[in-house]
């Protein structure tokens, strides 16, 4: 993209990039929830917050190279970066296959087909897409406008700062409550995050925002594509994948006829879209059922209570 500035074969390079990142993601979802299944929730956790790392990185590269490089040689900058990422994770191995299920750890409710409760699932991961992608991409621009000096750059890189841990501790929060209950408030969390600097200016504003909206995006994908898993639904992390990407071409679509009028109707529109993801969420919960929350026993105690090795039935975020 650095070699040119042409509208339409940025859009041909996009097209790839995008599928690539697809694919990326659900690769590395699946080897850490194949690899880590009876490990505690918070270690997969741990490598979603790798995204928020990667944000935070790009954000100080960018922050650094802008006093003495244009935007071509910060783009340059993050290839080689994404460079380096990428040798790192060359050998990251697929998924472990699993192994056979109980019918106890399936922990299907006859009463709410698992089909139903997915297409909640899907809706608002859908929707969440949407509503990410619309602040992911103006809600730094829209900070920059309305607040002085760099915060807007630094702005992001407090997203990314904030996305690390945030991850981990959704996964761990996932233990002790149901995690449709739990993807609702991150949802509701979330929107509040995004409508923020359309609502309030100042810093304080812009920063409280940056904070809410980096501590539960990368969460919001944890919730949803562990609560995929626990339903036991075929392909569940490709699909809701599939969902979230559709949801990010939409999104800036949508808004593009606002932008006109500035950026806060944007992030308006992009606050409710969330909203409505966490009505679905709400039906997700309706319907869930509860005693699938993560109750894990630890090693001494199986051992004690005389069961076997194996997970217990509705166990960590990676089931």
């Amino acid at each position: 993209m650095t070699a040119t500035d042409h509208t339409g074969v940025w859009l041909t390079l996009r097209l790839p990039a995008g599928a690539a990142s697809a694919l990326i993601f659900v690769v590395a979802v699946n080897s850490l929830l194949g690899h880590l299944r009876g490990h505690p929730p918070h270690l997969p956790g741990w490598g979603f917050g790798g995204v928020g790392a990667g944000i935070a990185l790009s954000g100080l590269l960018v922050l650094a190279l802008r006093p003495v490089a244009d935007w071509r040689t910060a783009w340059w900058a993050s290839a080689a970066l994404a460079a380096v990422l990428a040798a790192a994770s060359w050998n990251l191995r697929p998924e472990v296959p699993t192994a056979t299920v109980s019918a106890a750890h399936m922990s299907q409710d006859p009463t709410t087909p698992v089909d139903r409760r997915f297409a909640a699932l899907f809706v608002s991961y859908t929707l969440e897409g949407v509503g990410y992608i619309v602040a992911g991409t103006f809600l730094v621009a829209a900070i920059a406008q309305g607040s002085p000096g760099r915060l807007g750059g630094g702005a992001w890189v407090l997203v990314g700062l904030a996305a690390v841990p945030s991850s981990a501790l959704w996964a761990r929060l996932g233990r002790r409550w149901s995690r449709p209950g739990l993807l609702l408030v991150a949802l509701v969390i979330q929107a509040v995050g995004i409508a923020l600097p359309a609502l309030v200016g100042g810093v304080a504003a812009a920063l409280a925002s940056a904070l809410l909206f980096g501590a539960t995006f990368i969460g919001v994908s944890t919730l949803a594509l562990a609560t995929g898993t626990q339903l036991r639904f075929p392909r569940a992390v490709a699909l809701l994948t599939a969902g979230y990407s559709v949801g990010q071409i939409l999104g800036p679509l949508a808004v593009a006829p606002l932008l006109r009028h500035g950026y806060r109707p944007a992030l308006l529109l992009a606050a409710v879209v969330v909203l409505a993801a966490a009505v679905a969420a709400a039906v997700l919960r309706s319907g869930f059922p509860h005693h699938a929350v993560a109750v894990r026993q630890s090693v001494p105690e199986r051992a004690r209570a005389g069961h076997s090795s194996q997970p217990t039935a509705g166990g960590s975020a990676t089931r």
